[in-house]
């Protein structure tokens, strides 16, 4: 995904919105914009980042 398309920014700003992201979250989506090829892809990275955070740090 090119994050300097209008149309990926409105998706991400929405993201942001709804699930109420902070802003580790928000950086995390920026970083992982550009390895996704869709939103659901980018929905699936996010998700596995956060998987990751969780386990590693206890």
């Amino acid at each position: 995904m090119n994050i300097n398309d209008k149309s990926v920014l409105e998706v991400l700003n929405k993201l942001i919105v709804i699930d109420r992201l902070n802003k580790t979250q928000i950086l995390q989506m920026v970083n992982l914009v550009s390895l996704s090829n869709d939103i659901n892809d980018l929905k699936d990275n996010l998700n596995w980042e956060n998987y990751k955070s969780i386990h590693t740090n206890t």
